[in-house]
């Protein structure tokens, strides 16, 4: 599939009116709309705002390429958009954007439709195109530039054979449009001095161009221009050059004389911290690195948690609905043989919970090495083991240490395979192949089955502490405890904080799954309900000051608040944030206090007005819900402006 395929002339706009970064979306997402090529505004506008949450498409040189791979998306299409005031979109040189392609790809799209799209990137980067595009009368006239482009054949450029030769990797978070750019920033600059280089792209559609090791071993230099994780361990031992994606479009000739200087520093695939970059600032903070390691544990544990916890909570409601006494339920074997099945099949899937958690942050830190030795610390903290059972006190009962514990060890195992391939690098090259099926992983099992014994006893003490303090919470500190909890899913909406909230809640259902459900994972679904369904009250009351595509997307967002889909509100937040956020953290924050002042509980981690009839107390559980809608409804709708 070629690029001018995918520019359609009907939805090009060749003057565009707005000329700030959320209006120049909305006109050109309307025009997707209006020509079928999408399904659903709002959701393809969460996606091209998520991206840009991200890092800025605004390239620099007047061009951004805003995209978005979603389900909303019918068919692949490039809309092209022209500015001649120029639009305020925050761009890498902090210039205005007068050529825009916003990017719509499905959610199935297969690498022919990724490859026409990385050409895209690449073409905007040949001498005098974009001029082309600002002088050109009509849409065909936009699809004639890029067929002769197509149809063009560049000749090759001839470098000395005995130039400098590197080679590079590109890679941007979705693989789209970033990645290429980069690509054909650095041949291009590399090109003008004299100088071969091969680029590696880690793009959407998978690798290309993938480096061999004949290449890497002649190489003078290494430069990795990339936003994700890319395949590190073969380039020990060269000088590297790590930047961001962003410095291989804006600065390739920095990159460049950086790679081939002779004080570029020497990577060491063992280096203990995997997450530095040498671009003077060293190293990713602390905090960022922790942030990431632990969303990789959780977000591999979530499907578990969510999975398990829902069939666990059918067998619970199905036990309800056919008699079983409520006193009944928490002894073992008192299910009915229906819901027996349900909770065989859920505690399954739940009991993977904590080794899942342990084992990918273990991953995360230390690679495929560190697998194995996190699932050993989750088990464990599951378990409950300790040195107190080997021998001090052999009648001392296992105390699991759950989902601390596990997170502890998570981070432990990591460690611990990061040093032993620190102490393994000694080893002569014939015993590399031994060391991942053999050494990493008896070592690093052992090393960390034994430091989870004196970890689980601390930890254990800790989570009993916590479970009893949660298990008596009441009164004011229930109702603060919802309140912050509401309020911290409202902050960012799918953010950090939000999904800090949203795992302390899941964390405290394994404890009280026998006793009816949690009371915090109730305040924390209510408060992430309200921010969607607080959309739809303000652009039905207002009506005056939302436009019709915004009225249409409050009764997207009824949908996505019933259904516990906190990002649903999240263009309204980018669009206004100092008015939305606080309003939305106002009804967040109620909903969750009252959660907690009548001790509803919730037995299910997802599944919003779905799961309804797994709460304590369904009728007051939607008001609650509907009454932090309300307030924060009233609150934006009243601040907004006209």
């Amino acid at each position: 599939m070629k690029i001018s395929e995918l520019l359609i002339p009907e939805v090009m706009i060749l003057d565009l009116q707005a000329t700030t970064k959320e209006a120049v979306f909305n006109e050109m997402i309307d025009r997707l709309s209006k020509a079928g090529r999408i399904t659903d505004k709002q959701t393809f506008l969460s996606g091209i705002l998520a991206r840009e949450a991200q890092t800025t498409t605004g390239l620099g040189d007047g061009i951004a390429m805003p995209h978005a791979k979603n389900e909303a998306v019918k068919l692949p299409t490039i809309v092209f958009g022209r500015s001649t005031k120029g639009v305020d979109y925050q761009a890498m040189d902090g210039q205005p954007v007068h050529l825009l392609f916003m990017i719509a790809v499905p959610a199935n799209a297969n690498n022919t439709h990724l490859e026409a799209l990385a050409s895209l990137s690449r073409y905007l980067l040949q001498d005098g195109f974009t001029d082309k595009l600002k002088q050109a009368q009509t849409p065909n006239d936009i699809v004639a530039l890029f067929t002769a482009q197509e149809e063009a054949v560049t000749p090759a450029h001839q470098v000395a054979a005995d130039a400098p030769y590197l080679v590079a990797v590109t890679a941007c978070t979705t693989g789209i449009a970033h990645t290429y750019m980069a690509e054909e920033s650095l041949k291009k600059q590399a090109e003008k001095l004299g100088i071969q280089i091969k680029v590696e792209t880690n793009g959407a559609g998978g690798v290309g161009n993938r480096l061999t090791d004949e290449e890497i071993a002649r190489s003078q230099g290494v430069i990795i221009a990339a936003d994700k994780k890319v395949e590190m361990a073969r380039f020990d031992g060269k000088p590297l050059i790590n930047r961001p994606v962003a410095d291989g479009i804006r600065k390739p000739e920095e990159l460049i004389k950086s790679a081939l200087d002779d004080s570029a520093p020497i990577y060491h695939s063992q280096e203990p911290n995997e997450n530095y970059r040498t671009d003077g600032n060293q190293a990713k903070s602390i905090g960022k690195a922790f942030y990431r390691h632990l969303m990789s544990g959780v977000s591999s544990m979530l499907p578990f948690v969510i999975g398990g916890g829902i069939a666990i909570a059918l067998a619970f409601l199905i036990d309800q609905s056919l008699g079983v006494p409520q006193s009944a339920l928490a002894q073992l074997g008192s299910y009915h043989p229906i819901a027996a099945l349900f909770k065989q099949i859920g505690g399954a899937a739940f009991n993977f919970m904590l080794p899942v958690l342990a084992g990918y942050i273990a991953y995360s830190i230390a690679e495929k090495p560190g697998l194995v030795a996190g699932f050993v610390a989750g088990a464990l903290s599951a378990n409950g083991y300790n040195f107190y059972n080997v021998g001090l006190d052999p009648n001392h009962a296992p105390i699991p240490s759950g989902f601390l514990g596990a997170l502890v060890g998570g981070f432990l195992a990591g460690g611990i395979v990061l040093l032993l391939k620190k102490i393994f690098q000694k080893l002569p090259k014939s015993l590399d192949g031994i060391k991942s099926i053999l050494f990493y992983p008896v070592f690093g099992v052992l090393l960390t089955g034994f430091a989870m014994l004196f970890v689980n006893i601390p930890m254990s003490a800790i989570n009993t502490g916590l479970d009893s303090f949660l298990s008596g919470l009441n009164g004011t500190n229930a109702v603060l405890l919802g309140a912050i909890l509401g309020g911290m899913m409202a902050i960012d909406m799918g953010g950090p904080i939000n999904k800090a909230a949203y795992v302390f809640g899941t964390s405290t259902l394994a404890a009280t799954v026998s006793t009816g459900g949690s009371t915090i994972m109730a305040a924390v679904m209510a408060g992430g309900m309200v921010p969607p369904l607080a959309i739809f009250v303000a652009t039905l009351l207002f009506k005056h000051k939302f436009s019709q595509q915004d009225r249409q997307a409050g009764l997207t967002n009824i949908v996505m608040g019933l259904s516990f889909i906190t990002e649903g509100a999240i263009p309204f937040a980018a669009a206004d944030p100092a008015r939305a956020i606080p309003s939305f953290m106002a009804g967040s924050i109620l909903s969750g206090g009252l959660v907690g002042l009548t001790g509803i509980k919730l037995l299910a981690p997802h599944g919003g007005v779905f799961v309804i009839a797994l709460t304590s107390s369904p009728i007051l559980y939607i008001i609650f819900i509907a009454a932090g809608a309300v307030v924060s409804g009233l609150i934006y709708g009243t601040l907004k402006k006209v």
